[in-house]
């Protein structure tokens, strides 16, 4: 998979969006970390992979896919933001832990990139980020997919006055 081509994608789609609202001199990482946890708590909460209590089935694959894609969204920001990128999903192993440990340990991996900002963290936040991209059988073409069709329906939004 080309991922410098999402990273192209999502450079073009922050930009018409920082120019559009005036946000050009503005330092968004904190903003765009709070809202990479937020889609990181929406996507837990359509794979309902946490709730015990409840006999309620996960969202379907095209929505929990959907949502995945936000997360995607501001990691990639937040990699152009800082400088950092990575190749692709081949460093990426299937984690060996329940879908509910693996969100914490995106949330943790989050929280370790807003404080340190390096590539070490940057790193570890796509690399674990990803791994809940296997545990739900998402391919890199799916993502890759989903992410175009995302990035569209973003743009119409911005035109539109989301």
């Amino acid at each position: 998979m080309n991922i410098e081509k999402l990273y192209e994608m999502q450079e073009a789609l922050d930009r018409h969006i920082e120019e559009q609202h005036g946000l050009q001199s503005e330092n968004l990482i904190d903003r765009k970390v709070l809202a990479l946890l937020v889609e990181l708590g929406e996507l837990a909460n359509e794979t309902r992979c946490f709730k015990f209590w409840s006999l309620k089935p996960a969202s379907g694959h095209k929505v929990i896919l959907e949502e995945f894609v936000d997360g995607i969204h501001f990691i990639l920001s937040l990699g152009i933001e800082t400088g950092f990128r990575e190749s692709g999903f081949a460093d990426v192993s299937l984690p060996s832990c329940k879908l509910s440990d693996q969100f914490l340990v995106v949330y943790s991996a989050i929280d370790e990139f807003r404080k340190n900002r390096d590539q070490q963290a940057y790193s570890r936040l796509f690399r674990e980020y990803m791994g809940v991209a296997q545990m739900l059988g998402f391919s890199e073409d799916d993502v890759v997919k989903a992410y175009i069709e995302k990035n569209e329906v973003n743009y119409e939004r911005q035109r539109s006055g989301y």
